[in-house]
């Protein structure tokens, strides 16, 4: 029966990705499909993902998932994402962003003649970034806020700046992750060596490889498109701010770099999400504005463009995040995940065999659920009994997958991330995606290759 379920949501899956390529709406798509696959686990009396508060009426619980996941989202990522949003737009009205880019631009200009390469060094940047902000959809915004628009001007096309911002996720390392949370629960080792002894000597070959092959993916696509940097020249705004407004883009960053886990430099613990960050930083932005313009009103009513940010992102990135974790609750609650599982334990590997595939799967189930997490979290409590069961370490065979888990949230068009900062750069997720599935295409199969074999 298991394997039934698991058929039946594939089939789902490549009807849902036939009407997502013919530009049907997405968040009708993923939420009927979700919705169907729900109804169809009903049916054959699958286990169903826990509601907090059922109904008592099954009819009536299908809507109730949707309500919890609102809910959910809403009162975590979801207001992040607003907030974040919210500042871009308001930053970018107040003429910070282009402060930002106007004295980052000075230094950089050797880069003019090699924007792609300026491109790429983004990427082990971002990567230490997010070991200190572990949010991919935070860091994406919050770095869409400040080295987008740098990028754009030294003269990469919209979509090789977004898909080397998305790669900076790539990579769920550092002790504050919650997959390496989970993964050094699960093989019992201490968080910090984990980092240090397994995550860094295999992450860093393979951001290497990264970086020089977003250099050449991003290069060869955009003359392939006809972009040509003169194109930018047109978007370049005259200054407007004073130039201390260059701070405020890269403020929120700033903030949560200083009062993370990692970096906590004072006697008492101080904790700091994005979303305060990202209030507080929208506070300072306003005590800038009245400073300069003297007007409480104009500062006041300013505000607005800040609340129809957050609206903006709202009907457009929250909700697609919504339906696609109505979605993923089909997958799961028809088996498609322990029919991947079952399908890896009979095939009859040795222990590189079952890492291997174990690693792709994990990397293809993160594609279609959009969430490294939830495809780690499932796969992962597995690994110390294969481990036992093959004579090998645990942490040989999960690494990979932990590594693998966020590289596949980074190709799919329905991860927050991608929805996320696609919006901000008001371009495709499909089109990201196509930058980015062949440099991950690259790493998978290098790390496969280096850590295995």
């Amino acid at each position: 029966m298991s394997y039934l379920g698991a058929i039946i949501s594939l089939l789902v899956i490549v009807v849902a990705g036939r009407l997502l390529l013919k530009k049907y709406n997405p968040h009708a798509v993923l939420l009927v499909s979700g919705l169907l696959m729900l109804i169809v686990a009903q049916v054959l009396n699958y286990n169903l993902p826990t509601l907090k508060d059922p109904t008592g009426f099954y009819g009536f619980d299908l809507f109730r998932y949707i309500k919890e996941s609102f809910s959910k989202t809403n009162a975590g990522v979801g207001l992040m994402i607003m907030a974040i949003g919210g500042f871009v737009a308001y930053i970018d009205k107040i003429g910070a962003s282009n402060a930002l880019v106007f004295v980052a631009m000075k230094p950089l200009k050797f880069f003019k003649k090699k924007p792609y390469l300026a491109a790429s060094l983004v990427i082990p940047i971002g990567q230490l970034l997010f070991t200190a902000i572990p949010s991919a959809a935070g860091l994406g915004l919050l770095l869409m806020a400040s080295m987008f628009p740098i990028l754009v001007n030294l003269g990469v096309s919209r979509l090789s700046a977004v898909s080397v911002i998305t790669a900076t996720t790539a990579f769920g390392i550092g002790p504050a992750s919650a997959i390496t949370a989970s993964a050094t629960s699960i093989t019992s080792i201490d968080s910090i060596i984990y980092f240090l002894n397994y995550q860094i000597p295999l992450v860093w070959p393979l951001s290497i490889v990264m970086m020089i092959t977003y250099y050449f993916v991003n290069s060869y696509y955009d003359k392939k498109n006809g972009f040509e940097k003169e194109q930018h020249k047109a978007e370049e705004k005259e200054l407007k701010a004073p130039l201390i407004y260059a701070l405020i883009p890269i403020l929120p960053i700033i903030l949560l770099i200083v009062f993370s886990e990692i970096f906590n430099i004072f006697s008492v613990p101080i904790s700091l999400d994005t979303t305060t960050a990202m209030f507080i930083s929208l506070f300072v932005a306003l005590i800038f504005e009245f400073i300069r313009t003297k007007k409480i009103k104009e500062v006041f009513n300013s505000l607005n463009t800040f609340w129809s940010g957050m609206g903006n992102i709202f009907k457009t990135v929250v909700t697609l995040i919504i339906t696609a974790d109505i979605f993923a609750k089909g997958l799961i609650s028809l088996g498609f995940i322990d029919g991947l599982l079952d399908l890896t334990q009979n095939l009859g590997f040795g222990a590189v065999g079952i890492g291997i595939v174990m690693t792709i799967m994990i990397f293809l189930a993160s594609m279609l659920m959009g969430s490294g997490n939830a495809s780690f979290f499932a796969f992962g409590p597995l690994v110390p009994k294969i481990a036992n069961k093959l004579g090998v370490e645990s942490a040989s065979i999960i690494l990979p997958m932990q590594l693998s888990a966020s590289m596949g949230r980074t190709v799919s068009p329905i991860a927050g991330v991608i929805i996320a900062t696609a919006e901000i750069a008001k371009v495709s997720t499909i089109e990201i995606v196509k930058r980015n599935i062949i440099p991950f295409l690259v790493v998978l199969v290098v790390m496969l290759t280096y850590h295995f074999i």
